[in-house]
């Protein structure tokens, strides 16, 4: 099960985060700046993956961003970094190759395609072009119901 997902950047601001275990505000907090701390000391010779308090940070960079899961140690660290992967290349169909100002601009969809492939921790869509269909209908209903108006 995947716990939390985080994407930071490389100066450690987090520009999403969703929990699928519930903390508190600050543990939340303290989270975060661990887990950033710890991948962002990272070089890149070492592996995605590294063992934290009970559970397996899977994490990946793609640009400036890290994408980062939590996921308990039994879990499979190699379907958790596809997890990752398809969400990028979603968010990258989507937007037309995203970057960080997608993500921080229109942060409202980047969670709405994240819940179209992870629902209370776990994998629940990992075709792409289902996924963006879903999206795109979900697109055309909120312009129509504007158009209405």
């Amino acid at each position: 099960m995947i716990k939390f997902l985080l994407v930071v950047n490389r100066q450690g601001k987090v520009r999403l985060h969703k929990w699928y275990t519930s903390h508190s505000l600050k543990e939340r907090e303290r989270i975060i700046r661990e887990v950033s701390n710890l991948i962002l000391k990272r070089t890149t010779t070492v592996s995605n993956f590294a063992e934290w308090r009970d559970s397996t940070l899977v994490y990946r960079r793609y640009a400036n961003l890290y994408f980062v899961t939590c996921v308990d140690k039994t879990d499979n660290e190699l379907l958790a970094l596809e997890t990752i992967h398809r969400y990028v290349v979603i968010l990258d169909k989507y937007f037309g190759s995203v970057s960080e100002i997608d993500i921080i601009f229109d942060f409202a969809r980047a969670y709405v395609v994240l819940d179209e492939v992870i629902n209370a921790g776990e994998l629940i869509e990992a075709g792409p072009q289902i996924v963006l269909n879903e999206i795109e209908q979900q697109d055309e209903l909120h312009r129509s119901d504007l158009a209405k108006r």
